[in-house]
């Protein structure tokens, strides 16, 4: 059974730093990326960053500059550096990896259970 699971949130005051990390556990043949969403009440999951095995590094327009992706693919293992934190950072934080079981299954997305990051002003 492949679980996926975040650690590191919390509660922090605008324009503290808060780091999220993510590990991956269980049978797989590869991962293909490793990603960040949240999710605020009231609104739709968004990615945040992912990275890649080759290093390869994406960010949504809200993170880039703030938020740093980084980590170990092959060691399954990444982690979310946040910055300057918002309120409008309040959500929980999701990890996903997209995974094969097999070298023939198909890629899907393996999810977390989520943990919560609150900035407070």
């Amino acid at each position: 059974q492949v679980q996926v699971a975040e650690s590191g949130g919390g509660s922090v005051q605008a324009g503290g730093s808060l780091g999220l990390s993510c590990t991956v556990s269980g049978l797989l043949f590869s991962i293909d990326e490793m990603r960040w969403y949240r999710q605020a009440p009231g609104k739709q999951r968004e990615l945040v960053a992912s990275l890649r095995p080759d290093g390869t590094t994406t960010y949504a327009a809200s993170a880039k500059g703030r938020f740093t992706v980084s980590g170990d693919i092959p060691k399954r293992s990444i982690y979310l550096q946040m910055n300057s934190l918002k309120p409008e950072d309040t959500a929980d934080y999701f990890c996903s990896a997209n995974a094969k079981r097999t070298i023939l299954s198909q890629p899907r997305d393996y999810w977390g259970q989520g943990t919560q990051v609150t900035v407070f002003s």
